[in-house]
């Protein structure tokens, strides 16, 4: 009988119908494949159950964060060789591979089980998040979404991130570092809302501060964040303290539909929308438009995703959903745009930094290889393989344009039409 890697091999080449582009190396030492590149190694049968029972990216998911599965050597080079097989089929390509009533998917679960040994499955491992309650993108729900991705520890944060604690798309000039590229789009945004000494700065979650912080520090900005993350406030409060901005910045738990005290001179939302849901997206523009004064401005800086034949199908990525932004979703450009105007915003800028992303998710992915066995003992072995998984897949998919990220400047403009903007556009690349 053949040797474990090589039935594997050709049970997914057989399903697939082209070569499998990576080499295996299985639980009993065998291995088979390409002889060059990395190697995916399957540690334990147990993998296998999974993705029987959860086919797709859940089961591999489960498989992977338990660390049943493993990558040997590059793991972007993994990813790039399987992303046409796991992320870019075709739609007919993929309900092949979902159906149970496909013959070719009943005959690979039966040689699958043969080798996977005695079921059930294990359970999923404990970083997958359970039991949520409520609705989709209720207040309740959104705050337990929230806790699960940003409360896991500041350290792990502080050690992914780095000094700047800036957990969206850096803005890169060339050779400039992780830190110079964040400080660069903090103020890139400051100059976009046109921020003035007092001015009234509303951060629609704020993280662990930065963008209220340099508001405040380098503009003289009033600034209140709001954040549904306790660990992100307590975080973000110690850092006013103790740059002694107590009397400019105001960092609150709060949700940002509870917001009452406008108007705001600008508002700033920085990788904060993609929680909001296509449901609520509306009611979310039309909220930030209410707290704005006439002429006050926003800056919405959100990830975007490619437009699909059928919009009505688009589902929200399984594994990212599970483990890393539950009731997360992304919208086209153009329907974020035209929403935004539909609540009355004049949308005057859109800047599109899709491959600053992919820079900015390797230079992260790089801190947390580095610091691997830190980052372990200050979550889980789980949580941080999701981590490097997530975030690597996320580079690969900004730079082949699966998704990019986009700020838009909007004005509340006024009825007598003057939206207080320059003739000249992009007069704010320019510094002083």
């Amino acid at each position: 009988m053949a040797d474990a890697a090589t039935r594997l091999t050709r049970l997914a080449e057989d399903l697939l119908g082209e070569p499998f582009p990576v080499r295996v190396r299985a639980w009993d030492g065998s291995e088979s494949g390409p002889a060059d590149g990395p190697v995916l190694v399957l540690r334990d049968r147990r993998a296998l159950r999974r993705m029987i029972w959860k086919p797709g990216e859940v089961g591999l998911a489960r498989a992977w964060v338990a660390g049943e599965i493993d990558v040997e050597g590059d793991l972007y080079a993994v990813l790039d060789r399987l992303a046409g097989l796991i992320w870019e089929r075709t739609d007919e390509s993929r309900g092949l591979l979902a159906s149970a009533r496909d013959p070719r998917l009943r005959a690979a679960a039966g040689a699958l089980l043969r080798l996977a040994g005695p079921l059930p499955p294990p359970p999923p491992p404990a970083e997958e998040i359970r039991g949520r309650t409520g609705g989709r993108h209720t207040k309740r729900r959104d705050k337990q979404a929230i806790s699960h991705h940003y409360d896991v520890g500041n350290d792990f944060y502080e050690l992914v991130l780095g000094p700047s604690m800036v957990y969206s798309c850096a803005y890169w000039t060339e050779g400039g570092t992780l830190e110079d590229a964040q400080r660069d789009k903090l103020d890139l945004i400051a100059r976009k809302l046109n921020l003035r000494e007092g001015d009234r700065l509303l951060d629609v979650g704020c993280g662990w501060g930065s963008m209220a912080l340099h508001a405040a520090r380098e503009y003289g900005a009033r600034v209140v964040g709001v954040t549904l993350s306790r660990e992100q406030a307590a975080f973000a409060r110690k850092r006013v303290a103790e740059e002694g901005l107590a009397d400019r910045v105001e960092i609150r738990v709060q949700d940002y539909r509870d917001v009452t005290d406008g108007p705001y001179d600008a508002i700033s939302s920085i990788g904060m929308a993609e929680h909001v849901g296509a449901v609520r997206y509306r009611a979310y523009a039309d909220t930030l438009y209410g707290l704005l004064k006439p002429g006050g401005r926003l800056l919405n800086h959100q990830i975007s995703r490619r437009p699909e034949p059928d919009e009505e199908a688009y589902e929200v990525d399984p594994f990212i959903d599970a483990y890393v932004f539950p009731d997360g979703e992304l919208a086209p450009m153009g329907r974020t745009l035209g929403i935004l105007e539909d609540a009355g915003f004049e949308v005057r800028d859109v800047e599109a930094i899709r491959e600053h992303y992919a820079l900015t998710l390797r230079r992260w992915v790089a801190n947390l290889e580095k610091e691997w066995d830190r980052a372990v003992r200050l979550t889980s072995p789980g949580r941080a393989r999701v981590w490097r998984l997530y975030m690597a897949a996320s580079a690969l998919a900004f730079e082949r344009n699966r998704i990019g990220v986009n700020q838009f400047l909007a004005v509340k403009t006024p009825a007598a039409g003057t939206s207080g903007l320059p003739l000249r556009p992009r007069v704010w690349d320019e510094r002083d």
